[in-house]
């Protein structure tokens, strides 16, 4: 029963983060929600009773993926090798979301900030940016890093008129990035 839930919860925010995606946060309800679900509006308040429950539990999810990776990075030595894996694994991280969230995270700053887990999210990608560079960086190698992060997840929207897939603009947001972190020149 705890997969049908665990199922159930990430379909609704699946669909919610669509939906946000589409029309915006604060012009979605629950009830569209729940018509996109094609479930009762009671249905869905049995896992999530606000829209924000919902960003809420997006965020948590998200933050919990980034921990690991920090907790994981922090034990490693500062090398190229480590740096380039902490990148991968956001990657992954950032593909598994549900489609669209990336971008509602870019286009809903208003929202983010509103919600307690949009200042953590924040912060963890703030120490995700410190570990992805040396501690002498200069300032233009310190916004590579950062960039290299932003270039990770926002690729697969920010080339969404491309005639690509989401993997393909995936993996292109991944080679700029890991050629940021390298410090080599970024080209194809």
């Amino acid at each position: 029963m705890g997969e049908r839930r665990s199922g159930t919860r990430e379909r609704i925010q699946a669909v919610a983060v669509e939906l946000f995606a589409e029309h915006g946060y604060e012009k979605t309800s629950l009830r569209e929600i729940a018509e996109r679900l094609d479930v009762t509006k009671a249905a869905l308040y049995y896992h999530f009773n606000t829209k924000e429950a919902i960003v809420v539990s997006l965020f948590e999810d998200l933050i919990a993926g980034i921990d690991e990776i920090i907790t994981w990075a922090e034990a490693q030595p500062r090398t190229l090798e480590t740096r380039e894996e902490i990148l991968r694994r956001y990657a992954r991280l950032a593909r598994a979301r549900p489609k669209g969230m990336m971008r509602f995270i870019q286009e809903s700053k208003t929202t983010m900030q509103e919600l307690a887990p949009g200042e953590n999210l924040q912060c963890r990608f703030r120490t995700l940016s410190g570990l992805l560079r040396d501690p002498d960086a200069s300032l233009t190698e310190q916004l590579k890093s950062s960039l290299a992060l932003i270039t990770a997840s926002a690729s697969v929207f920010m080339l969404k008129d491309t005639d690509s897939t989401d993997e393909e603009r995936y993996d292109a947001g991944l080679e700029v990035a890991l050629q940021l972190v390298a410090g080599t020149p970024v080209h194809s």
